[in-house]
């Protein structure tokens, strides 16, 4: 039986940017509604590596969710500040990585989520080939340091961030080449980089079994899971429009059973970001993935 959490980030990011909501509150929030547990924002104001540098502050987060009866199904980790597409910042990268995997470790989360961090058309020719190698060997030694602590490395592609045409997808997976990194398959971003091919490197690149043809491009190499819908549009001219599910353009119905039959994912993560009434959403989002799941209809 798939476990169903939600990320945090949804009520922190986007229309709630000026007026987050703590985590506490969140807490609170989806325990009440029912859900499993909680993928956490590693990005201010949540946990962050400053906010939560104590150790004492991330038990008493742990106490929290157990108190709440909720587990941790992902940490988000914030890597920003540090560009691993650009030469000379593996040992920055790898030294910041280790702080965000003490936190998954303390926290209890079984994935730290990476994205390229570089955003779509900050590089060009050589540079654009050179950084892909670059990162994948990053990658490739991060996801040894994790497999240590039992964390799988969870790399989610989007069009906010550069390599996300279909084929670069795959061959990035491939390239890393460690058993404990995964790609991270969001079902918005699918749509966003499988059939409208939002902010690719030229050519554009798209598939025309769309979404579940990429999820059957990406057979084995799939590690963690996120739901939400999408209208095939950028939010912010950035990245992937989230909608609530039903009011975009996503197949569910067909897409279903093959997520169901990926091996070895026991969570399924609402990622209701960017959504006006996030807040308002959480009961319905999480009857509707119920639904997928079979442990319930869907709303």
């Amino acid at each position: 039986m798939k476990k169903i959490s939600c990320g945090t980030w949804a009520f922190s990011f986007g229309p709630y940017a000026d007026h987050p909501v703590g985590v506490e509150e969140v807490v609170r929030r989806l325990s009440a509604a029912g859900y499993d547990g909680v993928e956490i924002c590693g990005f201010p104001p949540h946990v962050t590596l400053d906010g939560y540098a104590a150790k004492e502050s991330r038990r008493e987060l742990v106490r929290l969710l157990g108190d709440h009866h909720l587990e941790v199904s992902g940490y988000s980790a914030d890597h920003t500040s540090v560009n691993l597409a650009a030469p000379g910042n593996q040992d920055r990268y790898l030294d910041l990585f280790r702080r965000n995997l003490e936190m998954c470790a303390d926290l209890g989360s079984p994935m730290i989520r990476v994205d390229t961090v570089a955003a779509p058309g900050s590089l060009s020719g050589q540079e654009y080939r050179e950084a892909f190698d670059r990162i994948a060997g990053i990658w490739r030694e991060a996801a040894e340091i994790a497999s240590t602590a039992g964390v799988l490395v969870a790399w989610e592609f989007e069009p906010g961030f550069v390599f996300n045409k279909p084929s670069e997808i795959v061959a990035m997976h491939d390239q890393v080449g460690h058993p404990n990194f995964k790609v991270l398959f969001d079902s918005s971003h699918a749509y966003s980089c499988a059939v409208t091919g939002l902010r690719q490197q030229p050519p554009k690149e798209t598939l025309a079994g769309g979404v579940n043809q990429l999820l059957k491009k990406l057979d084995g190499r799939i590690g963690h899971v996120h739901l939400i819908d999408t209208d095939g549009t950028l939010y912010g001219d950035e990245t992937s429009t989230h909608l609530p599910f039903g009011q975009g353009v996503i197949d569910f119905k067909a897409l279903t059973p093959p997520l169901l039959a990926l091996p070895g994912i026991d969570w399924w993560c609402v990622d209701l970001c960017f959504c006006e009434n996030a807040w308002d959403l959480v009961e319905s989002s999480l009857a509707f993935v119920r639904g997928m799941a079979g442990r319930e209809s869907a709303a």
